[in-house]
């Protein structure tokens, strides 16, 4: 009866612990599958927002029209993008680089700067950005966790067993974005 107790024990406490294991990788890759979603639904909030945006800009800033028409392109292009979080984000940052060039084209009109359908846009723009921002550090937190557990020892024993993959970072891309402005008084 004890060298049964002891080898029940031997085998009892490491399958316990490989379906503990199991059970935290499910948790971490559905935690970053939720959080992935997040960022989908702030995408598709931005990208209905703006062909109001660009329609409001149209009626102003009628000579611009290839700047408007590089922001329909971009987020044509990240409406279908649906690859991976790396392939979406250069078609994210495609997008946001020519939504700056429209904001540019606005500063040439005083007007439209004024307009409150305009400016509601914008801040709704600015907003989604943000909302989007958050999505997106929500959504690398669960895939460093997530690539943490698939390459420490000894869960990285189990997540090689069950074939856990490690998932993809969203990252940005400009190398502008990423350096320190220069402030010159």
């Amino acid at each position: 009866m004890p060298v049964l107790i002891v080898v029940g024990i031997f085998v009892l406490i490491p399958l316990i612990w490989v379906i503990g294991t199991y059970n935290g990788l499910i948790r971490l890759r559905n935690h970053c599958r939720e959080s992935w979603s997040g960022i989908d639904t702030e995408l598709k909030r931005r990208y209905d927002l703006i062909p109001n945006l660009v329609e409001t800009v149209r009626g102003y800033a009628q000579y611009e029209k290839d700047v408007l028409e590089r922001v329909v392109q971009a987020r044509s292009r990240a409406v279908a993008s649906t690859g991976s979080p790396q392939t979406q984000a250069q078609d994210e940052n495609a997008l946001v680089g020519s939504l700056r060039s429209l904001l540019v084209v606005v500063e040439k009109y005083p007007d439209l700067k004024a307009n409150q359908n305009y400016l509601h846009l914008q801040n709704e723009l600015v907003n989604t950005e943000d909302r989007i921002q958050a999505a997106r550090r929500f959504y690398n937190a669960n895939v460093r966790d997530l690539n943490t557990r698939i390459e420490v020892i000894p869960s990285n024993l189990v997540a090689t067993l069950f074939g856990f993959q490690k998932e993809e970072f969203f990252e940005i891309e400009s190398a502008c974005e990423r350096s320190v402005p220069s402030v010159k008084i």
